[in-house]
């Protein structure tokens, strides 16, 4: 039987799940409907379609889990990387709300594999870092201080993605951005998050059914106390002329040598409202192998809307 066979929605699911394969991760129910590829569906939908004869051949079930048929041994790996999440989840939830108390910080959210739950032994903790317009460069420095002294706890910090609130509009719009947006899990700054994405509806277009915060939201502490005082103090000194000048040596010299550490197929961006420091071209590099998975299943498209 060629995929070609299959319903619409039964094609869709097969793409979400090979989408998933990438990174090892078989899929329940839930995530193949929140995280379906270009179709809205009902929850009752997909359970149809993953229970249909047609995909038999493709998909299998183990312990609760939808994974590619020959890929099973990946639901013991799920499982070992969520214990391994479970055990990162409350440093990643004390460190994101020490974030937020620095200093022009608006909006902290984890990102990366341990939104997911998918973290391998001794893996970093990734966030995205709203701040407040003018002072991103100088915001990002005092949080840098935070993860060297994280490092000294054993707890390796990764803030690699820093925007300001006049820069939540995203120009990377693919399938794998969309993820990103997608499965973020905001800490701090709820209503900056809502921001976000309402500012980026063309994430739709891709993951139609995945609405507002992943479910994991709910088991972690609400959003962080508001900022201290000290905090809004160091603020008002560091809106002075001299804190001005400050953000601009601090992005000057920080772009300069960012740039010469960007590789060709780098996925970076600079400026006032940016700093991406995604220097491995890891996106790219994902949707390349969700390609092949796609070819490998002689699958027509390729999860663009």
């Amino acid at each position: 039987m060629r995929v070609q066979t299959l319903t619409p929605l039964e094609l869709a699911v097969l793409k979400t799940v090979a989408y998933a394969d990438v990174f090892d991760y078989p899929m329940t129910p839930a995530e193949v409907h929140r995280y379906l590829i270009g179709l809205r569906a009902t929850p009752a939908d997909v359970d149809a379609a993953l229970n249909s004869a047609r995909l038999a051949p493709y998909l299998v079930y183990r312990e609760g889990y939808a994974v590619l048929r020959g890929r099973e041994a990946c639901v013991a790996v799920r499982q070992e990387r969520e214990t391994n999440a479970h055990r990162l989840w409350p440093r990643a939830v004390r460190y994101g709300h020490a974030i937020g108390h620095m200093p022009f910080v608006r909006m902290v959210a984890v990102t990366g594999a341990l939104a997911v739950n998918n973290v391998k032994a001794g893996a970093d903790i990734d966030y995205l870092v709203v701040t407040e317009p003018g002072h991103l460069w100088v915001c990002r420095a005092t949080i840098i201080t935070l993860v060297r002294l994280a490092r000294r706890q054993g707890v390796e910090l990764c803030p690699n993605y820093f925007l300001s609130t006049r820069a939540l509009v995203l120009s990377d719009r693919n399938l794998f951005t969309a993820h990103e947006v997608a499965h973020m899990v905001p800490l701090v700054g709820h209503a900056v998050y809502r921001r976000l994405r309402a500012l980026n509806r063309w994430t739709d277009a891709y993951l139609p059914n995945a609405k507002g915060p992943p479910p994991i939201t709910t088991t972690l502490a609400p959003d962080g106390r508001p900022p201290a005082a000290w905090t809004r103090a160091l603020e008002a000194l560091l809106r002075s002329p001299v804190g001005r000048r400050l953000e601009q040596w601090e992005q000057s010299r920080k772009v300069r040598a960012f740039r010469a550490q960007a590789g060709p197929n780098s996925e970076t961006s600079f400026g006032p409202d940016c700093c991406k420091g995604h220097f491995d071209g890891y996106g790219q590099r994902t949707i390349r192998a969700f390609h092949e998975r796609l070819t490998r299943l002689k699958m027509e498209g390729d999860g663009e809307p």
